[in-house]
C-alpha cells in the first residue's frame, strides 16, 4: 500500500485498526512512535547495486489503555511527515514488536489495515545458480497455438 492508498482510506474511515494476517489485532491502545522514511542502499549476491525506499510506520503496543488514535490523527501525523521529511508517495512498511520487531508490508480488507508478512528472497538467481522453475508448453492451461488458443 502506497502513502496515497492510506490517506485516501483515512479520509472515510472511522477506526484505526491493524491485524496481522492470522486475524490477530494489534491492541487498540497501539501508538505510532515513528513515521520516517527508510532507504537501502546494498548490492545483492550477484553484485548488482540496488536502491530501496519506503515510507516506514512503527507501531507500538503500549500500556496506555486509554488511547485511541483516531483516522483524523493519523491524517495529520502523515501531513506533518509528508512536510518535514518532504515525503514521497511511498510504499508502507510498518514495523511491529513480535519477538522481535517485525516488518510488514500493509494491505486494507474494507475494514482494517492488514500486516502482511514479508520474506527474504534471493533478488540474482540467474546469478547465484538457483535452479528456475522451468515451464512447458504443457504446463499452459490453453495452449497458443492450439484451435481454440485464439492467437493462430
Amino acid at each position: 500500500m502506497k502513502l496515497s492508498e492510506i490517506k485516501k482510506v483515512l479520509e472515510t474511515a472511522e477506526t484505526v485498526d491493524f491485524k496481522l494476517e492470522n486475524g490477530t489485532f494489534v491492541p487498540e491502545h497501539f501508538h505510532v512512535t515513528e513515521v520516517g522514511v527508510i532507504t537501502k542502499h546494498f548490492i545483492d549476491c550477484g553484485g548488482t547495486e540496488r536502491k530501496e525506499k519506503v515510507a516506514n510506520f512503527q507501531l507500538w503496543d503500549a500500556n496506555d489503555y486509554e488511547h485511541r488514535l483516531k483516522p483524523g490523527k493519523l491524517q495529520k501525523i502523515i501531513a506533518l511527515s509528508e512536510k518535514v521529511l518532504e515525503m514521497e508517495d511511498l510504499e508502507i512498511e510498518v514495523e511491529y514488536q513480535s519477538e522481535t520487531i517485525g516488518k510488514y508490508d500493509l494491505g486494507f480488507d474494507g475494514k482494517s489495515f492488514i500486516l502482511l508478512s514479508k520474506a527474504t528472497a534471493c533478488l540474482a538467481k540467474e546469478n547465484c545458480g538457483v535452479p528456475q522453475p522451468k515451464h512447458h508448453l504443457s504446463d499452459l492451461e490453453t495452449p497458443c497455438c492450439a484451435p481454440d488458443g485464439n492467437c493462430c
